[in-house]
């Protein structure tokens, strides 16, 4: 079987109704994939399921992966491990079945016990702040996804993140810490300092201080993402 056709058309079950897995499947869905199922616990995760993933049954664990082509892990990564071989105990995997979780911080390595069954290990994260809405459908197709799998399937990885409108971005199995890092910096560092001058605004009376900083500070990141590694001009180069 090519890899066009092993990605092509596939059952896909979602474990996790955070804010990444139900958007996951929802671009899945619009590239003709099926959704076989989803898993939600709170009432929040199921009111999320039902929003973006209209129709799908919400099934528990084992059920969805045993009616699955492709299982999508998107849990915390504090249960990950767990997970996958909590799993693998109960000889849930099946030979032959796409494992894909969306960690930053680790590769496939985490889903050895899926592989030592059979599975077909991928790790895909997309470098997005998701929302857990339709706005990340939008957004998702401006993305990147750090890409990590076995040179042999790597391409369907590849295909997968194609298919949900993103760009993929193969990243090394060492390199994944790193690769978190970087984004763990960014989202943390950005998101404390709008949040300050959003503070400061409202200090000092300005209504809507978030409109206000929006224009400058999406300039701004651009402008910084714009230059790369060109190193900060001096004074006298900026008058």
């Amino acid at each position: 079987m090519s890899v066009s056709e092993r990605a092509g058309r596939l059952g896909v079950g979602i474990v996790g109704a955070g804010r990444v897995g139900p958007v996951i499947g929802a671009a899945l869905a619009a590239a003709g994939h099926a959704i076989t199922g989803v898993s939600a616990v709170s009432p929040e995760s199921r009111d999320r399921a039902e929003a973006m993933l209209p129709g799908a049954p919400i099934l528990e664990v084992p059920t969805l992966i045993e009616r699955s082509e492709l299982v999508v892990l998107a849990v915390p990564d504090s249960e990950l491990e767990g997970l996958v071989a909590g799993l693998a105990a109960t000889g849930a995997w099946q030979a032959g079945q796409l494992v894909l979780h969306t960690s930053p911080a680790v590769g496939t390595s985490v889903l050895t016990p899926a592989l030592e069954a059979g599975a077909i290990p991928l790790a895909v994260h997309p470098a997005l702040a998701f929302t857990g809405t339709s706005i990340d459908l939008v957004r998702l197709r401006e993305a990147f996804c750090a890409v990590t799998a076995p040179a042999p399937v790597l391409p369907i990885a590849q295909a997968l993140v194609v298919e949900m409108g993103a760009e993929p971005v193969i990243v090394a199995e060492a390199h994944r810490p790193a690769y978190a890092e970087a984004l763990a910096t960014a989202t943390t560092f950005s998101t404390a300092i709008v949040s300050q001058a959003m503070s400061a605004l409202a200090d000092i009376g300005v209504e809507v201080p978030g409109a206000v900083l929006t224009p400058l500070v999406r300039s701004a990141v651009e402008n910084a993402l714009a230059s790369g590694d060109a190193p900060p001009q001096s004074p006298e180069e900026i008058e």
